[in-house]
């Protein structure tokens, strides 16, 4: 089955461009020319990859990678521009892009960069299922995005393959306090800390909750562990 890239840009002729220097290769591709018409594609069907143009008439590309991510979309984006500058860049790679390039864009080096971002994130049927180890990172990372249905997806898939590890609880206890479930959260990490007594993380957010419910605020960030 040939991996599927979603080419977006308002420009046609630009697509056109970018369809042809991938057209050697054995990719099925699609266009979208507006951020309303990817985000129907990607609703509707899985690809493996966008090439995304920062500049769109409904939003921009930054705006639509965050709507993705919003909606746990988790497609690979590699960001595509007529402007290099240094924050853009950055705070597309923030959002999950995985590469930058600027336009124009040479053939080969599209399908260099489309190559290898394929190579290094393969569509999900093709990865061997996800550790305990990287399901606690992607739900530490998702909290960090404020991505939390993901989250707690991560979370649960953890628990399944492990159900005495304090740094889960932790990460619970955590999702559980930025949902306001206060309760929750306190539950979750004296069960961190009575699995492991040493383990700082919990210790410390503990202590935040208490400090707020005694003195009404604490200087305590909150720590989602290492």
């Amino acid at each position: 089955m040939h991996e599927r890239v979603l080419i977006i840009d308002d420009e046609p002729n630009v697509c056109l461009e970018l369809r042809l220097s991938l057209a050697t290769e054995a990719y099925e591709i699609s266009e979208a020319h507006s951020a309303l018409e990817a985000l129907e594609l990607l609703a509707d069907s899985p690809f493996a990859l966008i090439v995304l143009d920062i500049r769109l008439p409904d939003m921009d590309g930054l705006e639509l990678l965050a709507k993705l991510r919003q909606d746990e979309i988790s497609v690979p984006a590699v960001i595509v521009t007529a402007f290099g500058k240094v924050p853009i860049a950055v705070k597309a790679m923030k959002l999950g892009a995985i590469d930058f390039l600027e336009k124009p864009v040479h053939p080969g080096e599209l399908r260099q960069v489309v190559a290898e971002a394929l190579r290094r994130n393969p569509p999900k049927a093709n990865r061997q299922a996800e550790s305990f180890d990287g399901y606690v990172r992607a739900a530490r990372l998702s909290l960090k995005l404020h991505l939390f249905a993901k989250a707690k997806r991560c979370l649960a898939k953890a628990f399944v393959l492990n159900t005495k590890s304090a740094e889960v609880f932790n990460l619970a206890g955590v999702l559980a306090e930025v949902l306001e479930d206060y309760k929750g959260a306190k539950k979750n990490y004296g069960q961190a800390i009575r699995l492991d007594k040493t383990y700082e993380p919990a210790q410390q957010n503990m202590r935040r909750l208490f400090e707020v419910d005694h003195f009404g605020a604490s200087d305590e960030p909150v720590n989602l562990g290492n």
